[in-house]
């Protein structure tokens, strides 16, 4: 039996799965350990998301993170390893229920971005995380390759590292 007290953060080695579930469809799943407000937090508050979403091995950072996380608020990311070149994400929130649920658009692809569902599910203190994306078409999948996919990983193990660093300050004053 473990000693160690239930509000107590631990790490955990958790494992990313990322599966094709159809032409259309990409499903990312994770156990992450700590309750779902945290982890729901984690995906709404700019001041947390900014230190979790970008892959530190990418060399590049957040340089602007706008989050209106309500129905038909919006988000806007800009990426980069400097102001000349910028990477920028953005669209629409569609469905937000909180610490449970989250539903955007993804529109800087155009017509070809995909429909994101993130649904956070808690369970004896941890939260089992599924992240699914809807495209569009076989083809607007087969042209975002992996590379999305493949960093998720990272950002996943980022986003377990930031709640455990939150649960030992949250027990504090």
């Amino acid at each position: 039996m473990d000693a160690r007290r239930e509000s107590e953060a631990i790490p955990m080695k958790n494992r990313t799965t990322v599966e094709r579930k159809s032409e259309r469809e990409l499903v990312v799943t994770r156990t992450f350990n700590g309750p779902a407000r945290l982890v729901f937090e984690a995906w709404t508050k700019p001041e947390l998301f900014k230190q979790w979403w970008v892959p530190k091995s990418m060399d590049m950072f957040l340089r602007s993170c706008e989050m209106d996380v309500r129905v038909g608020g919006g988000y806007r990311l800009v990426f980069g390893h400097d102001a000349s070149h910028p990477a920028e994400f953005f669209g629409t929130y569609i469905e937000v229920t909180p610490h449970s649920r989250l539903v955007w658009t993804n529109d800087e692809g155009g017509d070809g971005g995909p429909v994101t569902t993130v649904t956070f599910e808690e369970k004896g203190g941890t939260t089992l995380l599924v992240m699914h994306e809807l495209y569009p078409s076989k083809e607007a999948l087969d042209a975002a390759g992996t590379g999305a996919a493949d960093v998720t990983h990272e950002t996943f193990e980022q986003l377990d590292e930031l709640l455990v660093a939150l649960g030992a300050s949250g027990g504090r004053s």
